[in-house]
């Protein structure tokens, strides 16, 4: 069983690379990190597939190569302090955590947000915060950040979060309609919003007072 899973592991390796993941340091967390632990043991044969699946009350873990691809965009060198709204299974959030700082992170729903931290604990990652709240308005006491990380879909840039970020921070957020969106980087400068499209995607929607309602 542990040599499959291994094997699924460097096949999902492979898959990201040849989909355009050269960052080392992000192939190097998506490798050493357990994504099974993420899901229900019914997926658990399931974890390796580039897939997203769902982990119940409406919410999913993200497919694999969009993980990567948001954490690549984010260009972490290791002292970051970053904001991941939607917390969900917690497998984003470990792969910020074993490349930044420190990551706070924001869960609507308490019983996700419950079994994130549990796992996170149990891979010994300390250097995480998880704030059940409104994930479309922040976490301002903590603010500013160097990089923001959305992991729901919103209508537009919510102003809350892009006043969060530190002066030439970078959020990766997917915008647009609930059935389907965009994903933007948008970079904080003295002159405003600049903002980079990484390709058509889709997301749950981020609920919340500067996203969509319940």
């Amino acid at each position: 069983m542990a040599h499959d899973i291994e094997k699924q592991r460097q096949h999902l390796i492979e898959t990201l690379r040849k989909n355009g993941i050269i960052d080392k340091r992000v192939l190097a967390a998506v490798a050493s990190i357990p994504r099974e632990i993420f899901l229900h043991e019914t997926q658990y044969h399931m974890a390796y597939e580039n897939r997203a699946l769902s982990i119940g009350m409406g919410q999913t873990i993200s497919q694999p190569l969009i993980v990567a691809t948001m954490t690549q965009a984010l260009q972490l060198e290791g002292n970051e302090r970053i904001l991941e709204i939607g917390t969900g299974s917690g497998y984003q959030t470990a792969i910020l955590a074993g490349l930044a700082r420190y990551v706070y992170s924001i869960e609507r729903i308490q019983q996700l947000a419950y079994l994130a931290l549990k796992r996170l604990k149990r891979l010994g990652y300390s250097n995480v915060s998880v704030f059940i709240g409104d994930g479309s308005i922040g976490w301002p006491d903590q603010a500013p950040y160097d990089r923001i990380v959305v992991t729901a879909a919103a209508p537009e840039v919510p102003n809350h979060l892009y006043s969060q970020l530190e002066l030439w921070g970078k959020m990766v957020i997917p915008v647009g309609e609930q059935e389907r969106q965009e994903l933007i980087v948008v970079r904080r400068t003295p002159w405003g919003q600049e903002k980079l499209s990484l390709g058509e995607c889709i997301f749950v929607p981020l609920v919340g007072a500067a996203g969509w309602s319940v």
